[in-house]
């Protein structure tokens, strides 16, 4: 068994960092260490920990600069796109002025001779795992809220993007958090399941695969510790006859192609009613040209590598089946960096599609799609639903009130109506089926990191 970790580079297959493992020692002196600082973090409050926290964001921020080539080395994101920046401002700080209310004293109305309110206590530690493909914004959703209301936080990154949890690990330290109150570990899957089971983890949020979930849940049997879950997801799309083609077509390419798909609630597959078909895709088709592959080093690079080779050769795989049974591709133009055991892959579009094909059915979270006719709003829900995922599903409709009405019969987490792949911290992120359970941001996530305690107090 190795006692450190690599990370091999998407650009050129190097080695770009390699880390130790953390050994049973250091991982039992962190739970420790966790358990005391928490303590300490109860005696401040919530005004003072928003000071604290907007320091911890504000020496983040700061950093981007060496962030955003560290991302391109470690996961392949282009430089032009400056990182995960934005979003992680916006959910941060979002999060830490929406304490003040989710965290204040649930004060029941006057019972003679009682006082009555409900109050939300930390967790105790919480343990956040990672994943690689928005290293920071997946993260901040669960370490900030965390933090806030009262938990000490272990984070344990991907092993394909540990420098991030090196860059919040280091913001802890400069924003002045207790020692020992945020601790950034490396671990291996075993270690992490034996820590899962020790019963000295009070929550898990944990991002990943749906198999992963369920090795998660395993380990965690017994303990009672909660769990936050984002799985997988195949997320849909469905542009009505009534939709505004050109702005659908551009925005889901977006949807589709960012990141060279590897984002959760990236779009998968997408549905078009009949009338409006053949405009769509003339449209969609076009716009896509334009995403170009490169080296993410390169400012012109728009679709930067997979973050490994054997990601890109499942999709390559699912569009080669596809192709075998009647599938058509659009784009073709093949990058010379694009072949077999590559992690460089071009997008492509794919229409002649059908729920036969692993495309329309499977996980991809790579930079192809599926685009399928349908007859009516009855016929996409059927296919929006056949799915055993349920993160996002976007509708492209000028009528907002249908779009709330079929929302309603969707199994997703999220319903958007004229945009996708996006979180609002105002609203809680959630998923529904084999997608997971939990749910963060929003006052939601806040109650998802907290207990509940009640307060009956009688006069005599």
């Amino acid at each position: 068994m190795t006692d450190t970790v690599k990370i091999i580079s998407p650009i050129d297959g190097s080695v770009y960092a390699e880390r130790s493992l953390a050994t049973a020692v250091e991982i039992e002196a962190s739970v420790i260490r966790a358990r005391a600082a928490r303590q300490a973090w109860a005696e401040t409050t919530v005004i003072e920990r928003q000071k604290i926290l907007t320091h911890f964001i504000d020496y983040l921020l700061l950093m981007n600069d060496e962030i955003v080539p560290e991302l391109a080395w470690q996961m392949g994101r282009p430089i032009r796109f400056g990182g995960e920046k934005r979003g992680v401002e916006e959910r941060a700080r979002y999060m830490i002025e929406l304490a003040t209310e989710a965290l204040a004293p649930s004060v029941k109305p006057d019972k003679e001779g009682f006082t009555r309110f409900i109050t939300r206590e930390a967790l105790g530690t919480v343990m956040v795992i990672a994943p690689w493909n928005y290293p920071f914004l997946t993260a901040v959703n669960s370490i900030v809220p965390g933090l806030m209301a009262g938990n000490a936080i272990i984070l344990k990154h991907a092993s394909q993007t540990l420098l991030a949890g090196e860059r919040f690990a280091a913001a802890a330290e400069h924003a002045g958090l207790p020692l020992g109150l945020f601790q950034n570990l490396v671990m291996g899957h075993e270690d992490t399941e034996k820590l899962i089971g020790s019963g000295q983890i009070d929550h898990i949020n944990f991002t990943g695969s749906v198999e992963g979930g369920r090795r998660i849940e395993k380990a965690a049997a017994g303990t009672f510790a909660t769990l936050g879950l984002e799985l997988g997801g195949k997320d849909p799309a469905y542009v009505r006859a009534d939709a505004n083609l050109d702005y659908a077509a551009e925005n889901l390419v977006d949807g589709s192609f960012f990141n060279s798909g590897q984002s959760c609630c990236g779009v998968e597959r997408i549905y078009v009613h009949e009338a409006v078909y053949d405009g769509f895709v003339e449209r969609f088709i076009e716009n896509a040209r334009g995403w170009t592959l490169g080296n993410p080093l390169d400012p012109d690079t728009i679709v930067g590598p997979m973050a490994r080779a054997s990601f890109a050769d499942h999709v390559r795989g699912q569009t080669e089946q596809a192709l075998r049974s009647g599938a058509q591709r659009h784009l073709n133009g093949k990058h010379e960096l694009d072949r077999t055991g590559s992690p460089y892959l071009t997008p492509e579009v794919l229409t002649g599609v059908n729920h036969q094909m692993s495309v329309m059915r499977e996980e991809s979270f790579g930079p192809v799609v599926g685009i399928m006719k349908v007859a009516d709003d009855g016929d996409a829900i059927t296919l929006m639903n056949d799915s055993p995922y349920g993160l996002t599903a976007s509708l492209w409709t000028e009528d907002l009130d249908a779009a709330a009405s079929l929302g309603a019969k969707i199994e997703t987490g999220t319903v958007f109506a004229n945009r996708c792949d996006y979180l609002d911290p105002a609203l809680v992120w959630t998923g529904v089926k084999d997608t997971g359970k939990g749910g963060a941001l929003s006052e939601i996530g806040y109650a998802n990191l907290t207990q509940p305690k009640s307060y009956h107090l009688k006069r005599v």
